[in-house]
């Protein structure tokens, strides 16, 4: 796998993940949407590990930053 995603991006998807994964623990979503928001989370930090997102080649979306 090609790495596709660049800092900025991979600190957003973090970001996120943690935010939705406080709100799910909080009790503030639950339910069916809690579940999904959890499974979001984790989607989000295991691509911000990796560094690769499948959809971005998909949409042609590359925010890594070339190397010279």
């Amino acid at each position: 796998m090609k790495k596709n995603m660049g800092n900025a991006d991979r600190i957003i998807r973090v970001l996120i993940a943690a935010v939705l994964a406080f709100l799910y623990f909080n009790g503030t979503i639950s339910g069916t949407l809690g579940i999904v928001a959890v499974v979001a989370a984790i989607v989000f930090v295991v691509t911000s590990l990796i560094s690769f997102c499948p959809l971005y080649p998909l949409l042609g979306i590359n925010t890594c930053p070339t190397k010279k």
